[in-house]
């Protein structure tokens, strides 16, 4: 090999191109490939380090080893992929001059480590190439394709920090593409960035939306059903989640999954309890079981309780959730008992949450400042009072087979003495109507007094 390279330094370059290309064809075609690395090494090397070698020869050897490997002349993927890392690590100090022979190379090495499934070393390899550069720029949907096959590979690692960065990226030349694939794998990488930023609201609407392209495989489609299901059970509790909870339940497939008995009483404000949680937190994935940090000042309101309750054995230590699940179920519960009750104490709530008095009271504070629930705290009294939502003003003019009549309040200024009010008002209306239904089979009959 040597003998003869020193001989290819004495021809004039137009020999020198036929002289190369021949003996890199004469060296990927032998039957014994054992020492095959080592001889396009010594090639490659001499090629792109011998200043008498032009670089237009250089080029169009290394385009030729390139088209070779693409093409599969080397069979064996571990040999392969030598060859490529070592060619790349060869013509490293010179990249700017072999700019397009290194992108393939690139994209063949990112190949061969996604078969092998090392996510991260193919992402790795993906970014490395000059998407930018001023001898040859990729058109904006290639680029897109580059910049969304980065973020599928880094989440597949789950590296979503890096993968954001990238995702932001491609987000600026979404536009750029009609290719429906692209488009579809776009659309999943926001699903799934969403999911991974615990931004579960909008990654539940939109794995939601894509389990119903019919391009996507039947199978994928129910998986991202399944996922879109999980994100809204994991979502902040609120008229929000409760819009995509019931966007889910009218959808007849999700009846099937295992996730429907958490999804229902979800969407039906009933209570959670511990066990009924178990077997869905078995499918979680990792992020999704992440623990939570609680702050300094939730820590410190939290930590403010009587005497007699901080001796008190029957009341929980818990100082807030521990994980993301335990943060959504206990904001769930929280607000599936303003439902139940016109109002509760510090201490009830801390029992309903497994929490102390002051943590339940911190997390009721915080969604009501959120508008996530409608409510006042007294914290003289230690009591939290729900407010009466819309669809039991709706109900007073109907009860009683009163229709849709027109009933004026008096405004007492009093929302207790308004509350208590509407109470006698249904309850008396509910009595009236079980009676004409008494009446109407025969049940029960009324006399006419005689004077």
């Amino acid at each position: 090999m040597e003998s003869r390279l020193a001989q290819f330094a004495a021809l004039n370059q137009k020999d020198k191109a036929t002289a190369y290309q021949s003996l890199l064809s004469e060296i990927l075609s032998r039957s014994d490939q054992s020492n095959l690395t080592a001889e396009i090494h010594t090639l490659i090397d001499n090629v792109v380090n011998q200043e008498s070698v032009g670089l237009v020869i250089s080029r169009g050897v290394l385009s030729e080893l390139v088209k070779a490997l693409s093409e599969g002349k080397v069979k064996d993927p571990e040999q392969r992929k030598q060859i490529v890392e070592d060619t790349l690590r060869i013509v490293q100090p010179r990249i700017v001059s072999y700019e397009e022979q290194v992108n393939s190379l690139r994209f063949q090495l990112a190949d061969i480590f996604e078969e092998e499934e090392s996510w991260s070393e193919a992402a790795r390899v993906l970014m490395g190439i000059s998407l930018d550069s001023g001898q040859r720029s990729l058109p904006d949907e290639e680029k897109l394709r580059v910049y969304v096959r980065i973020v599928r590979l880094l989440l597949e690692d789950e590296d979503s920090v890096e993968a954001e960065r990238y995702y932001n990226r491609a987000a600026l030349l979404a536009h750029s593409t009609t290719d429906k694939e692209t488009q579809l794998q776009f659309k999943l990488c926001q699903a799934r960035i969403s999911d991974y930023s615990r931004k579960f609201l909008e990654a539940a609407s939109r794995y939601h939306e894509l389990s119903w392209v019919p391009e996507i495989d039947e199978e994928e489609r129910k998986h991202m059903l399944s996922a879109a299901m999980t994100c809204a059970i994991l979502a902040p509790a609120g008229p929000n989640r409760s819009r995509v909870l019931a966007s889910l339940c009218r959808d007849e497939r999700t009846g099937e999954l295992p996730s429907f008995n958490v999804l229902q009483k979800m969407f039906h404000d009933r209570i959670l309890r511990a066990s009924e949680i178990k077997e869905f937190e078995g499918t979680l994935k990792p992020h999704q079981l992440a623990k939570i940090a609680i702050s300094s000042n939730d820590r410190l309101a939290s930590a403010v309780a009587e005497d007699d309750q901080a001796s008190d054995p029957t009341i929980s230590t818990r100082k807030g959730p521990a994980t993301v699940l335990d943060r959504a179920v206990m904001e769930h519960n929280l607000l599936a008992s303003s439902k139940i009750y016109n109002n509760i104490t510090f201490r009830g709530l801390g029992a309903l949450l497994d929490l102390t008095p002051g943590a339940a009271e911190t997390m009721a504070r915080r969604m009501i400042e959120q508008g996530r629930l409608k409510g006042t705290i007294d914290q003289v009294e230690k009591l939290i009072s729900f407010e009466v939502m819309g669809e039991d003003d709706g109900a007073q003019g109907k009860a009683g087979g009163l229709g849709d009549v027109e009933q004026v309040e008096e405004d007492t200024g009093a929302p207790f003495t308004k509350r208590w009010d509407m109470q006698i008002r249904l309850t008396a209306a509910n009595v009236e109507t079980i009676v004409q239904h008494l009446t109407e089979k025969g049940l029960v009959s009324f006399e006419t007094v005689q004077a």
